[in-house]
């Protein structure tokens, strides 16, 4: 059985659930399909203010849907090659999208199911979560874009450690490194994740969405580029009414 995405809203926030507990929520190309979809339908939902992306059960992700294949078997090495690329296009979708995505993550969240997590805006996991790349060992290549996501966090030489030899990651090193955001107890990932939402849910859209697209931008561009960008951001938010609400709003420092 492939996996499915199943959606649900929660107040203000979708909820995007990988379903397929038997295979630890593997990511087929159907649901990679289904996932890209949910997210171009709430960015033009204004009643959908944050997403939250989760797994099924105990797990959150263990990668996409492959198959080992032997020499000439074309048809399982096309399937393969179709699920890698929605899985691709989804982690992009991820990145691209205007509103904030939270990734609760339990279990297991191995190779793919780790950057899978790494495209979502921030990560609530539990403290007994999970976070492995075994690709290596098991004679892989890497997936779904995790070489480049850990080129933006982490030193190279822990960058390689990890793909190298594959053992679990603590959660409480990823929050030490920037990379979890916050840590929940067993179980409660999804309900803090829910929290974090309805606190990001205060802010302007309009707002989240440029500072977001304005963080996107910045490997590469030099620091005279994104400080011009931040400054034609910045009027376009003057000349709209998030920007009027954000200046009367805002605390003035004492003198």
């Amino acid at each position: 059985m492939s996996s499915e995405l199943l959606t649900e809203r929660r107040a203000a926030t979708l909820v995007l659930t990988v379903s397929d507990p038997a295979s630890r929520n593997t990511l087929s190309a159907q649901a990679c399909a289904a996932g890209i979809e949910a997210l171009s339908v709430a960015e033009s939902d204004p009643s959908v203010q944050t997403i939250v992306l989760r797994g099924d059960g105990h797990h959150f992700c263990a990668g996409s849907h492959l198959q080992r294949v032997q020499p000439g078997v074309i048809d399982d090495l096309e399937a393969s090659a179709e699920a890698l690329q929605r899985f691709n296009d989804f982690t992009a979708a991820l990145q691209v999208c205007p509103k904030p995505v939270i990734a609760a993550v339990e279990g297991l969240a191995a190779g793919g199911g780790f950057a899978l997590a790494l495209a979502c805006d921030l990560i609530v996991a539990a403290a007994d979560a999970q976070f492995v790349l075994p690709n290596a060992a098991n004679g892989l290549a890497p997936e779904g874009g995790i070489t480049w996501q850990l080129m933006q966090r982490v030193p190279r030489a822990l960058a390689l450690e990890w793909l190298w030899l594959g053992a679990p990651v603590a959660v409480e090193r990823l929050q030490s490194l920037g990379i979890v955001n916050r840590v929940a107890g067993s179980g409660l990932a999804l309900d803090q994740a829910l929290h974090l939402a309805a606190q990001l849910g205060t802010v302007a859209p309009d707002a989240t969405a440029r500072v977001k697209e304005l963080v996107n931008q910045c490997p590469g561009h030099s620091l005279l580029q994104q400080a011009a960008l931040e400054r034609d951001y910045l009027l376009q938010s003057l000349r709209g009414l998030d920007g009027e609400e954000s200046v009367d709003a805002a605390p003035v420092p004492p003198a």
